[in-house]
């Protein structure tokens, strides 16, 4: 009974530091999503955007990076200096992204298409070789035909940088021996593998080519 005694006055606290809680952080008053509300005129609990609004990382003041148009017609111009860094990330994406179903080489032949899927037109074609750049753009973008968009997937300046790898590939499916830099052998000498080639998901290890001492000595 004593210890009975004792702990009486610890419940009768602990009871009271209860009641004082509240559960207004609980039951907030606010609207669930979608439901009606008589607070606004049209009844809708949820609000549209204030006019003029633009969302973190979505200004896009630039319109042609992000459209590859000017007012309406496809423009013909990078919008930023076409590196060596910009191509290899280009080449990166298109492997990554256009390879499965355009070919490596951009033929239209890519894997996709041997397994039954509707072959995509060559790069290669007189109209698609003098098509603007803006329009490749465009495409890549929005999708054309059973193409589907990749603006969810491929930013807009990696877009870009796989504009400029076709513009590579379509030359040097297309090029002539003029232009052929000056002192480059035509055709090339073929690549020395050491071991066996690359697979596909591995890149080949290739052999320094011999220097002209020594192609000088063994003659």
């Amino acid at each position: 009974m004593r210890s009975l005694h004792n702990t009486f006055p610890l419940s009768l606290l602990a009871l009271l530091l209860l009641a004082g809680c509240r559960q207004d952080m609980h039951d907030q008053p606010r609207f669930k999503p979608l439901a009606k509300s008589d607070f606004y005129a049209d009844l809708r609990s949820a609000r549209p955007q204030v006019p003029g609004t633009v969302a973190r990382g979505q200004l896009h003041d630039d319109s042609y990076f992000y459209t590859g148009k000017i007012g309406s017609n496809p423009g013909d111009y990078m919008p930023f200096p076409v590196t060596e860094d910009v191509l290899a990330r280009g080449q990166e994406r298109f492997n990554m992204y256009c390879a499965p179903c355009h070919s490596r080489v951009g033929d239209g032949q890519g894997m996709i298409v041997h397994r039954g899927f509707r072959a995509p037109p060559s790069y290669h074609t007189d109209r698609l070789r003098k098509a603007p750049l803006g329009y490749i753009f465009d495409v890549i973008t929005n999708g054309f035909g059973a193409m589907p968009e990749y603006a969810s997937q491929v930013p807009a300046s990696d877009r870009w940088a796989i504009v400029a790898y076709i513009r590579v590939l379509q030359l040097s499916q297309n090029a002539t021996v003029a232009d052929v830099p000056a002192g480059q052998k035509v055709p090339s000498v073929p690549p020395i593998f050491r071991g066996d080639p690359g697979s596909g998901a591995t890149q080949p290890e290739l052999e320094a080519p011999p220097s002209k001492e020594k192609g000088e000595e063994s003659k």
